[in-house]
């Protein structure tokens, strides 16, 4: 996962959470200002809340800053593996959160929006070592459009969760459990033309160590309780499998031509 698309997913998190982005200096940080259900899940300081509560005080929710890159000194280095991003990935989870959000158009613009379903997936490589990416696709429920990189391109129009006045949204005509079926059949479609270079070298990894372990008991011509298990430790460590998990999804009420073509990926 690029620094860009954390980046992205910060920003489209936090709106989406209903916190608030405050200004940076730089294009590599992300600021916010927690609410109150996101300082309860991220901020891990359960005896203010309940001092808070028990009170009835004004809450001061937290501040967080992020940087995206180790040449600026200011916030909390976020990367794909920090803990930090995992646990605002758990928090994603639980909210199961499913937006609803509406293209900010100019004036004298046609008044139709189109409705897109978006899913954001994290795809996880594992053997005996671990990839994560993040994919990003969008599907318009009208046609079967779909792109890639929808979060992305969300980011350079404006969005409201209120539609916006003298605009009207049209039916989709594909159904949203269709649609995601769509999106599956599309991800595991690329994933079955990527390379399998990192599958095959586990594979190979495993088959050495394997052949270390038959080696080792290879005068006992019955293998004890400890080779069985180390025979399915070695499986578990090196099986080379792939997961996809939903990290959250949304409609999207837009208006294409703004945005296509270019990054038709089918129908």
């Amino acid at each position: 996962m690029q620094q860009a698309e954390i980046h992205d997913f910060l920003v489209r998190f936090f709106t989406s959470s209903d916190c608030t982005l405050m200004p940076v200096q730089s294009t590599f940080q992300v600021k916010v200002k927690l609410n109150k259900s996101m300082d309860k899940m991220l901020m891990n300081r359960p005896f203010y809340w309940h001092y808070i509560e028990q009170i009835g005080a004004e809450p001061e929710t937290a501040t967080l800053t992020f940087r995206l890159s180790d040449k600026i000194d200011d916030g909390e280095f976020i990367h794909f593996g920090s803990p930090r991003l995992h646990q605002i990935f758990n928090a994603a989870e639980k909210m199961g959160q499913f937006i609803r959000l509406y293209q900010i158009l100019p004036p004298q613009s046609a008044p139709a929006l189109e409705p897109w379903l978006g899913l954001n997936l994290k795809i996880s490589y594992q053997c005996d070592l671990k990839k994560d990416e993040i994919r990003s696709v969008g599907l318009q429920l009208i046609n079967g459009t779909l792109i890639e990189g929808f979060q992305t391109m969300l980011k350079k129009l404006q969005l409201n969760q209120k539609m916006p006045d003298y605009c009207y949204t049209l039916s989709p005509l594909i159904k949203i459990q269709s649609g995601i079926q769509r999106i599956e059949r599309f991800i595991e479609s690329e994933l079955e033309a990527e390379p399998t270079e990192w599958a095959d070298q586990a594979n190979e990894r495993w088959a050495k160590d394997q052949q270390l372990l038959d080696a080792f008991y290879e005068n006992q011509e019955q293998k004890p309780e400890r080779y069985i298990q180390e025979k399915k430790a070695l499986e578990e460590q090196y099986q080379p499998t792939i997961n996809v998990k939903l990290i959250n999804a949304g409609i999207f009420y837009l208006q294409s031509s703004t945005f296509l073509p270019g990054l038709i990926k089918g129908h």
